[in-house]
């Protein structure tokens, strides 16, 4: 029987530690010679972590393995160094066991894998799976929690902004401050671009002519200028795609009156750039090519009868494709099948989830709320203080240095307040109502977008598709979450399924609810139009 040797790490450093990967290569080596039935064919040794939903290293030791005719075994250190997630890979390595094309090998658990093992090796590996997932679960929390007391603490973990530097303080702690070079000339790009006078162009040639460059002495491109005046942080507040805003402890550069001054400058350039006004097309910057990367860009043909045909084709800016003709009812085939997939969805499974998970739910949901209301007495509390300090400046009861001072340390408060409001109002989530949203339009999906205008066909597709790509005229993509799971639920409609949708509902509470404010436009949509 051939034997495929795989030795994983999950990081760089585990791989340069020198007692991961050569001690697992050579613990199978010396495995397989020991085992008279197994013959050495090939090994993958890689480091990748087994935590992410993309695994292109894994995915090719699975492809060579549904590519044998014959059996072949699998050979692992332990069960971790395969996966730690039932659900990424297993699923295809447990259809071949089954099938009897594979067998399963892991020598320091003592463990071996056949299409006839018995229910007890079969919970071995499952116990050990699911251990491997929950350490993986736990450093994940762990990780989560650092982060949520350093941004409470205003601590900034990314690369600063131009005209910051990282340094070492007193203390010997790690910190950011202005850059001694290039923050007065970030100072002075604020104050011209408030003027109104100035576009991004002839700021960025202000910024060079006073001499500013990057950390690595180039000048700076236009799109930099632009990041500079959209940047709060030099106004005090800092900005994380993955933990939206919060008040940092470092030295302002500005005030907040200026940034916002520069914002309202900005967004008058932006309202009143004309705009180019032409024929909505379905498809328009959905698709890109598979082989290039390219855009897919319509085309209108009309025959001498009248009749019209829209095609798309690679626009081929690398130089690289033949350019190919796509119709776009063929395009819309795929789509349709994939609508008519989610009508399969009864009320009666809908239901039973929503119950389900109202039953989970329903302590965590309370705890949340109560905290909400504490949350907002305290921040109404504050903006009262706000209020009177206001008056009392306008009074001229406190001098402008009083107010100024308070007046931030007040907007801080409601800052660390506000951030700890979102993260209640994410549990706080009424998550049955989400999933019911996320049934109703999964299941009229068919019905508004054959009645939809070419624009919100577009805007729909892009909220549901990802990753849409045309190889050799032939569309392929996959769902965003959740709704790929509500086709798994359409395709096997088995109530033992459930629990995994419930458990990602619960574990993506964030992403639910945002889910939720597009939902209730969409849904508001739908139900008009029907």
């Amino acid at each position: 029987m051939k034997a495929v040797i795989l030795a994983r790490v999950s990081t760089e450093e585990q791989k340069e530690a020198g007692n991961s990967l050569p001690a697992q290569v050579d613990r199978l080596h010396a495995y397989v010679k020991r085992k008279p039935e197994l013959k050495f064919d090939c090994e993958y040794i890689f480091d990748e972590s087994a935590y992410k939903d993309t695994r292109k290293e894994f995915d090719a030791v699975v492809a060579y393995l549904v590519a044998q005719k014959e059996t072949t075994a699998l050979c692992c250190d332990k069960v971790d160094r395969l996966s730690r997630d039932f659900l990424v890979g297993l699923p295809t390595l447990e259809k071949l066991r089954r099938e009897g094309k594979i067998e399963l090998h892991f020598p320091s658990d003592n463990l071996i894998l056949h299409k006839n093992s018995p229910a007890t090796d079969l919970f071995h590996f499952n116990i050990a799976v699911s251990l491997a997932q929950y350490y993986s679960n736990s450093i994940s929390d762990n990780v989560k929690r650092s982060y949520e007391k350093m941004r409470r603490e205003g601590i900034w973990t990314s690369k600063p902004p131009l005209g910051y530097i990282r340094t070492t303080n007193e203390k010997n702690e790690k910190t950011i401050i202005p850059d001694p070079e290039r923050s007065h000339i970030v100072i002075r790009l604020f104050e011209l671009y408030a003027t109104g006078n100035h576009s991004l162009e002839t700021l960025r040639a202000e910024g060079v002519k006073m001499g500013l460059r990057s950390v690595g002495g180039l000048k700076p491109p236009r799109s930099c200028f632009e990041n500079i005046i959209k940047n709060p942080f030099y106004c005090g507040t800092a900005m994380s795609d993955k933990y939206h805003s919060y008040t940092h402890k470092y030295e302002r550069l500005i005030t907040r009156e200026l940034w916002e001054k520069c914002q309202e400058v900005r967004e008058k350039k932006r309202t009143n750039r004309p705009k180019f006004v032409g024929k909505e097309f379905i498809f328009s910057g959905l698709f890109h090519c598979e082989d290039c990367g390219c855009l897919y860009t319509p085309e209108m043909h009309q025959k001498p009868s009248g009749l019209i045909f829209i095609h798309y084709s690679c626009t081929n800016a690398k130089g690289t494709c033949k350019r190919v003709y796509v119709s776009e009812t063929d395009l819309l085939k795929g789509v349709y099948a994939i609508l008519e997939r989610f009508e399969k969805i009864s009320e009666e499974d809908q239901e039973y989830l929503v119950r389900e998970l109202r039953k989970t739910t329903e302590a965590e949901v309370a705890f949340h709320k109560t905290q909400v209301n504490r949350i907002r007495t305290e921040s109404d509390r504050i903006k009262l203080k706000d209020d009177n300090l206001l008056e009392a400046f306008l009074d001229k009861s406190i001098t402008k240095e009083v107010y100024d001072r308070k007046h931030q340390e007040y907007y801080d408060k409601l800052q660390l307040l506000a951030i700890e409001l979102e993260e209640h109002q994410k549990g706080d989530f009424d998550y049955q109502t989400t999933v019911a949203s996320v049934f109703y339009v999964a299941r009229m999906a068919k019905t508004i977008f054959k009645g939809s205008e070419p624009k919100d066909k577009r805007v729909f597709l892009n909220y549901l598709l990802q990753n849409p790509t045309i190889k050799a005229k032939e569309p392929t993509f996959t769902l965003r979450s959740p709704f790929n799971l509500v086709l798994e639920l359409a395709s096997s409609p088995l109530r033992g399924h459930y629990p995994n949708f419930i458990i990602t509902v619960l574990e993506n509470g964030e992403y639910m609810a945002n889910l939720c404010t597009q939902l209730s436009c969409i849904k508001s949509e739908l139900t008009y139009r029907v």
